[in-house]
């Protein structure tokens, strides 16, 4: 009777040893989960974005005109003789203060079709500002009002223990250091807020000024919305990258 006792308990120790290692490999699991999602949603647009700009780079002489020329000529087409047309390393971007599409050597001096739609995504933005299109000029504003909050917000983040420290309110160290989590995210609000200006610039402007232009090869519409799709979400990508500064910081607070 003695041994069978000990082997039931044996057996039950067995088992709760067993439920417990079981149960922490399950959490460990849970916790690679959601680490290889969260690198999925902050890498994965970025990726993709890159990816459908390099696949349609090739072949780099499709179309006749470079994207610089194509910007110009639907420029001219729209009454913006004013603005220019500028190669820039700073990334494709349109600046509604200096008045001014930029685009990166390659879509400047290139003749691929990524080279073609990301100059027509552009000259969208400029004829939103030509239009006063509402959701451009909030974004023009707010990246105004939100200019060196980045900068601000690493100033505040390594601050934030050292104030909480001196003040001996940990209160006040831990609001500094909200502070400065929300300075650094800034970038990426304004960019997701105003997402819909991305989306307009590519499909209410950009596609349909292709498409009058007659500009595309027809078997290369398609593909030109999947890389004006891209062309929306450059932003985007970059500032879920952004977003890893503040990942960096709390590692960095947290040693």
């Amino acid at each position: 009777m003695a041994t069978l006792l000990v082997n039931i308990k044996r057996q039950q120790c067995d088992a709760a040893v067993w439920d417990d290692a079981k149960a922490r490999y399950d959490r460990q699991m849970a916790i690679v989960l959601l680490i290889l999602l969260v690198i999925g949603l902050i890498f994965g647009p970025g990726l993709w974005v890159q990816s459908v700009l390099a696949r349609y780079s090739e072949p780099v002489d499709r179309y006749a005109g470079t994207g610089a020329q194509l910007a110009r000529h639907l420029l001219d087409a729209h009454g913006m003789h004013s603005v220019q047309v500028e190669a820039t390393e700073a990334g494709d971007h349109y600046d509604p203060v200096e008045k001014a599409v930029r685009l990166t050597p390659d879509k400047y001096n290139g003749r691929s079709l990524t080279a073609i739609t990301v100059a027509a995504h552009e000259v969208g933005h400029a004829l939103q500002d030509h239009e006063n299109y509402a959701p451009l000029r909030l974004r023009t504003r707010m990246v105004k009002a939100m200019r060196g909050w980045e900068r601000i917000g690493a100033g505040v983040l390594i601050v934030a223990p050292f104030l909480g420290a001196i003040t001996r309110v940990p209160s006040i160290g831990l609001l500094t250091f909200a502070a400065g989590l929300l300075t650094l995210g800034s970038s990426a609000l304004v960019h997701f807020v105003t997402l819909p200006t991305e989306f307009d610039a590519s499909f209410s402007r950009a596609l349909p000024m292709l498409d009058k232009h007659k500009i595309l090869k027809g078997v290369d519409r398609p593909h030109a919305r999947t890389l004006l799709r891209a062309a929306a979400l450059t932003y985007v990508s970059a500032s879920l990258m952004s977003l890893l500064n503040i990942a960096r910081w709390i590692a960095i607070l947290r040693r």
